[in-house]
């Protein structure tokens, strides 16, 4: 780890194999707490280069413990966080807004690094307790539309180096690769950004890998479609900037977004959003991002067509019946 952390502070890159390597490495418990952090660091002063992205992913999905759905047409739909914001929890909501229109989503999630509420800790907020058992993980995507993969129990770096994150409590290059190593490896994903180079870095690689991945940003820094600026779309079918004018959608603010200050307060907007309750800001956030993922696994659907049946997702119950039938099962 020296000789690299030296190469990195002389503004030097690491290739491919060395990025894999140095994650293997963490996997494997070989580095102390004090050259993580400095590690992580450095990619705080820096931007992470295509082959350091694409090493780690390969470390990380060399040694994942697989998950087989079957061939399932699913989803992941997640944000890589790190954008500083404490919104409440957007994607885990749309996840169940997604379902609650029949479709299936498979979630790699984590806690909270850098915000106060990750998926996992609003889903065991209410009880979840998480699993790696394959026959339940099936058994919650046939029932209720929803497979939840909780990342340490899946990728062991990310069981590793989760005490130094949360010290750090600042964004890092794991964020980064969350949305990228989901064990399942889902042909479709809804994937949000903080920011544009990191928009184009995940496209290069989603085209690569033959993946049909739509990539938001909020052009004022959220890694999902807030409603509170233009929001940039990149994905297989389209490249465009959009203003909530253009989907018919009011502008919110960053306060109508917030997730409060404990995990308690947001799971407390989470129920609010599936049960039809919560304020329109927060639910039009959640609409939009569930249209997009609609239409990510049907791009011959109108984004007018996938709103109205995202609305009508909550509007019926539906998404509120999902979620019921998740925590009956995963708990």
């Amino acid at each position: 780890m020296k000789n690299l952390l030296y190469k990195m502070f002389e503004h030097k890159n690491l290739s491919r194999d060395e990025a894999r390597d140095v994650l293997l490495n963490i996997a494997d418990g070989r580095y102390n707490d004090a050259q993580l952090a400095a590690f992580m660091t450095v990619f705080l002063m820096r931007s992470i280069t295509i082959d350091e992205l694409t090493g780690f992913r390969d470390a990380l999905l060399e040694r994942r413990r697989p998950v087989n759905m079957d061939g399932v047409k699913a989803i992941d739909i997640v944000g890589t966080g790190g954008d500083g914001k404490n919104t409440f929890n957007i994607s885990t909501a749309t996840c169940f807004v997604v379902a609650g229109s029949g479709r299936k989503v498979v979630k790699h999630g984590n806690y909270g690094a850098s915000s106060i509420s990750g998926a996992s800790n609003v889903l065991e907020q209410h009880g979840v307790r998480f699993t790696d058992d394959t026959d339940r993980l099936r058994r919650s995507l046939d029932i209720c539309g929803v497979s939840y993969l909780h990342a340490p129990f899946f990728s062991p770096a990310l069981k590793s180096i989760a005490p130094v994150r949360k010290a750090l409590a600042v964004r890092n290059f794991f964020n980064m690769l969350g949305p990228l190593v989901n064990p399942t490896l889902p042909k479709h994903q809804l994937l949000g950004v903080y920011n544009l180079k990191l928009m184009r870095l995940y496209n290069y690689i989603a085209q690569n890998e033959g993946i049909n991945c739509t990539i938001v940003h909020s052009l004022d820094g959220y890694d999902e479609i807030s409603l509170t600026s233009p929001f940039k779309v990149v994905g297989s079918t389209e490249e465009r900037v959009y203003t909530p004018g253009d989907i018919k959608m009011p502008m919110a603010c960053e306060a109508d977004l917030s997730g409060g200050n404990t995990v308690g307060e947001a799971a407390a907007i989470f129920d609010a959003v599936l049960a039809g309750n919560a304020t329109p800001a927060q639910e039009n956030c959640v609409v939009a991002n569930a249209a997009f993922a609609i239409r990510t696994l049907e791009p011959e659907l109108s984004l007018e067509t996938a709103i109205g049946e995202a609305r009508e997702s909550i509007r019926s119950g539906r998404a509120a019946e999902a979620f019921r039938k998740f925590v009956e099962i995963n708990s």
